[in-house]
């Protein structure tokens, strides 16, 4: 699933593409919302909130989410898409300030269309957001803070904080020395919460996400998909898990036995 830095910066590229510009292209296709037509409307803005993309139009807010597969293209009007349009599920064009844009979302997860006013009612759960200008960081760590879930799942919580997906919190874990199942009340949420955040930041203009500093392939994670390789630290072998907040939500841990005891 992308993180919430890969949402940001997908945020910002279609808002490059499509803000300020005249909708003349539209359509949605997904059955409940199949008969939307926003032809004619000015595109205000496209922003993230965490894992989150809100097009603006209008008075209208689309709300699409990415969860696994899904993906937003931009392409210049009449180029071939990079991907089968069977698997297309909203295409937005405009002619704007920046010239003309045709932007696609292939295999998304969530579609869903509602007037600006409404919008809180798809995002207002969310935690505080470390990419946003808002983000309250003692907020986040107070709703960490006073989560008693293993930290692993708190953190990937998007109620506590918006954006933590399952690699960032890995490897929060593991620069912070926390085991995944210790009980989030029994932390220094504060320090994790900071660290992530400075983590996510770095990353967001990044092309490739690292978390050691060192982009080549195969150096970026301390121990996130290193399972049964040594600890860059210590030597110790890296093992795997599993936790969630239930079976149906299970995600993979990694740690280092040593280094997180």
């Amino acid at each position: 699933m992308p993180e919430g830095d890969t949402v940001h910066r997908t945020a910002r590229r279609l808002d490059e593409a499509l803000a300020g510009g005249t909708v003349t292209r539209f359509e949605l296709r997904v059955p409940r919302v199949a008969t939307a037509d926003l032809r004619g409307e000015t595109v205000h803005e496209v922003v993230a909130r965490g894992k989150h993309l809100l097009h603006r139009i209008g008075t209208w807010t689309l709300h699409t989410h990415l969860k696994m597969e899904g993906e937003w293209h931009v392409y210049r009007p009449g180029e071939r898409w990079r991907k089968p349009a069977f698997k297309a599920r909203a295409i937005v064009g405009a002619d704007g300030p920046r010239g003309s844009a045709e932007t696609v979302g292939f295999e998304l997860a969530e579609i869903a269309l509602v007037p600006t006013s409404e919008e809180e009612s798809l995002v207002g759960y969310l935690g505080p957001d470390p990419l946003s200008d808002d983000w309250d960081p003692d907020e986040a760590a107070r709703r960490v803070a006073a989560d008693t879930r293993p930290m692993h799942v708190a953190l990937q919580d998007q109620r506590n904080v918006a954006g933590f997906g399952n690699e960032y919190v890995n490897e929060i874990l593991f620069v912070r020395g926390i085991r995944p199942d210790t009980p989030a009340n029994e932390t220094d949420a504060a320090a994790a919460v900071d660290l992530g955040a400075r983590m996510i930041r770095a990353n967001r203009d990044r092309r490739d996400r690292t978390f050691t500093g060192d982009a080549r392939p195969g150096r970026t994670t301390w121990v996130y998909g290193r399972d049964g390789r040594p600890c860059r630290r210590c030597g110790t072998l890296i093992r795997r898990g599993s936790l969630g907040a239930d079976p149906a939500r299970e995600r993979t841990v990694f740690w280092c036995p040593r280094c997180q005891p």
